[in-house]
């Protein structure tokens, strides 16, 4: 029975030191899901090829994406490399100038632009900083044409003046005017360049292709603050709490450990105190008691 007890109490404890295990990463890890752009440039890239089969040249389409990449705008152009080094191409969000080169050179190129809208920051993050407009960009593929890791996707060389890119909606205060910046993310989203915003009219100069959008250096405000330290308080009570339980479990388990001992030690010396001899009964090889050495006696010789 005493070993069924430590069991028990060895099962709770293990349950216990699960319990905290996965509650303790889940109070200290922050918001910071976030996915691959590149793999989202490529699913988008692909997904307008599928969209319009045949595309004419020069035309834009406006492509729906599925409905979990809701808020996500997306425009596809298929172009001739000529046509673009002459005349460059003008969109709502981007003035692509003339003298733009891709590299490998193709005849034909796709050009998809993208406002990736509100799920700016599950795509792209920087330490400190606050977007103040929607994270947008553009991206050149070649045409029936693949690099050897498998992307199509090109490099330019601008010859002449930079890309403008242009911001549909901008949320500012009086104060951001004077911080804000403008930011281009490298095709894998880790690759980060500041700039400064064109004014008055709130544009961005680029070299390069890529993605951007305007940040200001991120103020945390009081009632964040707050929530940290809450946070924090119930973490230490978390832990605390947690730690006291533990001991007092590994208390119930020392005592029952010593209690067994004991009673297995009371019994062996027992066992050690009286000599019985062992006989077989049926297949069971057990203790019996030898004869009784002393005999009864009646009290009296009458017998009826």
């Amino acid at each position: 029975m005493g070993y069924k007890n430590i069991n028990s109490v060895m099962f709770y404890m293990w349950v216990s030191l699960l319990l905290l295990e996965s509650l303790i990463p889940r109070m200290l890890a922050t918001d910071t899901r976030h996915y691959d752009p590149l793999l989202f440039d490529d699913f988008v890239h692909e997904y307008a090829e599928k969209a319009v089969k045949k595309p004419r040249t020069g035309t834009l389409y406006n492509i729906t994406l599925p409905s979990n990449y809701s808020g996500v705008e997306v425009s596809y152009m298929r172009l001739k490399s000529g046509s673009l080094w002459r005349r460059g191409k003008n969109s709502s969000l981007f003035k692509i100038p003339k003298r733009i080169l891709p590299s490998p050179y193709v005849n034909r190129i796709d050009i998809v632009f993208q406002n990736v809208g509100k799920l700016s920051s599950s795509y792209f993050n920087i330490p400190n900083y606050t977007f103040v407009a929607p994270v947008i960009g553009f991206h050149i593929y070649g045409v029936n044409v693949s690099s050897s890791d498998g992307s199509r996707m090109l490099t330019i060389s601008l010859q002449g003046d930079p890309i403008v890119v242009q911001f549909s909606s901008l949320s500012l205060d009086e104060k951001d005017n004077a911080t804000m910046k403008c930011v281009r993310f490298g095709a894998d989203g880790t690759e980060v360049e500041f700039s400064s915003v064109n004014a008055p009219d709130y544009t961005c100069n680029a070299h390069n292709q890529g993605h951007f959008s305007i940040v200001v250096p991120s103020l945390q405000p009081p009632s964040a603050k707050k929530r940290k330290r809450r946070e924090k308080l119930w973490f230490w009570l978390l832990i605390g709490g947690g730690g006291f339980v533990f001991l007092i479990l590994c208390g119930i388990l020392v005592f029952k450990m010593f209690r067994a001992w004991k009673i297995e030690g009371l019994v062996k010396e027992s066992d050690r105190s009286v000599a019985l001899d062992m006989v077989w009964i049926g297949e069971s090889w057990m203790p019996s008691a030898g004869g009784i050495r002393t005999q009864p006696i009646l009290e009296n010789d009458y017998v009826p």
